[in-house]
């Protein structure tokens, strides 16, 4: 295996909690990791230009790099009541969405997408980062915005309220978990090397889930404004048996997701080997 290993990751509680065995020495890692912390967005943006051997990516954002990364069975973002909320500050009339601005956490986010498959009418976009959507609406700054992450548990304390769980849209119409995010792998990487990397990946997470007191000190130092609840609240929204292995479930889900992805012509098509193949262990 090679000597060092690129990996980029958010620092939001979800990621760090179930990468802290693997970047911190707590299981066997035959390398050296290199971690990146960044925004979601901004990791799409690195996947893009093939910057990172392993990262966090959206979804939405992953079918358009298909070719260039595969997808890891371990790390997955999914789940049902996981979904970006749609807020505002005032209750506005759903019949005007047109007219109104909206604060997204980015262009390639599967929220953005959701938005977008929920309310097709919506197109006045200004992207934001994630944490700074809430100030926006409260400075009057933006009409409606999408939340991810823990701001879905914080929103109504500066009250402010939920328009549609953009989530709830998706379950309702397909029946399927939603595909937030995964982890994502160089396919120019050799077979063993990422077969290797998924299973460093899955036991990381289940480290995660058999110590889950062991990993707070380094999820707290990159949510040092969180508070302890939030945080575990949103590890425990986020961080479920889709993020240790991919079920038939979670594969169907992504199956499906793609399809959409395509039937927005987004993408034209799906490689068949856009998941790595996992080998007996």
């Amino acid at each position: 295996m090679k000597d060092k290993l690129s990996l980029g990751i958010s620092p939001c509680p979800n990621d760090t909690f179930m990468f802290d065995a693997m970047i911190n020495g707590r299981i066997d890692v035959p390398f050296e990791v290199e971690v990146e912390y960044a925004d979601v967005e901004a990791l799409n943006q690195k996947a893009f230009n093939s910057e990172l051997d392993v990262t966090k990516i959206s979804f939405h954002a992953w079918a358009k790099v298909m070719d260039q990364y595969q997808l890891l069975t371990a790390g997955v973002a999914m789940g049902f009541g996981v979904g970006p909320l749609l807020i505002s500050k005032e209750k506005l009339d759903l019949a005007k969405l047109d007219q109104y601005t909206v604060g997204i956490p980015g262009i390639e986010t599967t929220a953005n997408f959701l938005l977008r498959y929920a309310f097709p009418q919506i197109t006045k976009k200004e992207v934001l980062l994630f944490s700074d959507i809430e100030a926006a609406l409260v400075e009057d700054n933006i009409d409606l915005g999408v939340i991810i992450h823990e701001n879905r548990f914080t929103y109504q304390n500066k009250g402010l309220h939920l328009i549609r769980d953009l989530g709830t849209v998706w379950e309702s119409e397909t029946n399927s978990p939603i595909p937030l995010g995964g982890i994502a792998v160089k396919r120019s990487l050799s077979e063993a090397v990422k077969q290797e990397i998924n299973q460093i990946v899955r036991t990381s997470v289940q480290f995660a889930f058999d110590h889950p007191s062991v990993s707070q000190d380094f999820v707290s130092q990159f949510a040092q404004e969180m508070d302890p609840k939030v945080m575990k609240d949103h590890i425990d929204l986020y961080v479920n048996e889709f993020s240790l292995n991919l079920n038939k479930v979670g594969l169907d889900a992504i199956d499906h997701f793609l399809t959409e992805i395509i039937n927005f012509n987004i993408i034209s098509s799906v490689p068949k080997d856009h998941i790595l193949s996992i080998k007996a262990q």
